[in-house]
């Protein structure tokens, strides 16, 4: 599947833990099998979402190979970036050797990096894994950011197919899009509050915590907005609203891992220093999802539930 389409939704998968803090591959596989029958456009296993900095390398391979084998027709992105170009070099070849269709890497981290020092890192990598990677700039995360002018240049590299926006800056994603635009070169919102303005701009989709636990109606707002129906993608937006800030009024993956457990796709087990989500936060989760549950039928135009 080397040459796939990078446009839809790609849930930023969630590593389940059992009680212990082992890695519940089971259940691993269970979520992914559903988000592939829910109609997501891949899968990105162990990012930031996945707490891959609580796993070890071999925990990550595993935890790809897993995703892997579960799933049948959608790519498996698997997050393989790191501070450390000789690392993020490591995880990239072994995930690409246990079946990942293509890599996300985000921007060097702690150390930060030049403009130069970001360019040659990624074409270090884009030269010697062959499949399709994806540029993660998140500076709220990692303390740099990747500018425009660096991803334009990084388009080029044939190996270099895709550019996930976590910046927050709208006119600086725009920006991209226009240096960009005359390229194969796909750009993926990496905030679902501004998936719908990136796509309006040009974008091609999202890689999304929110699509972990409402699959079916983030897939329907980007395809709806990716097909010019942005009164119905506008629709579904207002509706994930509430899911989508409640899914980061903390540290990002703990309230999407509570969601998970509420849902029952999960155990919302974390690994430390992550800590469980607070109470009032917990409690306005189950409301937001009770409320997305209750109006599922009608907003996706499905028969309810043993109907006529």
């Amino acid at each position: 599947m080397t040459n796939f389409d990078l446009t839809g939704v790609y849930p930023a998968m969630t590593t389940p833990f059992a009680p212990d803090g082992s890695i519940d591959h089971e259940t691993l596989a269970d979520n992914a099998r559903r988000l592939e029958r829910a109609g997501v456009d891949g899968l990105v296993p162990v990012g930031s979402t996945g707490e891959s900095a609580t796993l070890t390398h071999d925990e990550h391979i595993e935890v790809v190979e897993t995703v892997v084998n579960a799933v049948e027709d959608v790519p498996v992105i698997a997050g393989s970036g790191s501070n450390s170009t000789r690392e993020a070099l490591e995880l990239s070849r072994r995930s690409a050797d246990v079946g990942a269709d293509g890599l996300l890497l985000i921007s060097p981290y702690y150390n930060k990096p030049e403009q130069a020092g970001l360019i040659e890192h990624y074409q270090t990598i884009a030269d010697e894994v062959d499949v399709p990677q994806i540029v993660y700039n998140v500076p709220s995360r990692t303390g740099s950011n990747i500018e425009p002018a660096t991803v334009a240049a990084l388009a080029d590299h044939e190996n270099i197919a895709g550019y996930k926006a976590a910046s927050g800056d709208i006119g600086q994603i725009s920006e991209v899009v226009e240096r960009t635009r005359e390229q194969e070169f796909a750009i993926l919102s990496g905030d679902d509050a501004l998936t719908l303005p990136v796509i309006s701009v040009g974008g091609h989709g999202v890689i999304s915590v929110t699509g972990n636990i409402e699959p079916e109606r983030t897939a329907a707002m980007v395809h709806a907005a990716l097909d010019g129906d942005f009164d119905r993608a506008r629709e579904l937006h207002h509706e994930l609203g509430p899911l989508s800030r409640q899914l980061f009024i903390e540290t990002n993956p703990i309230p999407v891992k509570a969601a998970m457990e509420i849902r029952g796709y999960a155990p919302g087990t974390l690994r430390p220093p992550l800590t469980e989500l607070r109470d009032e936060h917990y409690e306005m989760l189950e409301a937001t999802l009770e409320q997305l549950e209750a109006t599922r039928e009608a907003s996706l135009g499905l028969e309810p539930a043993g109907g006529a």
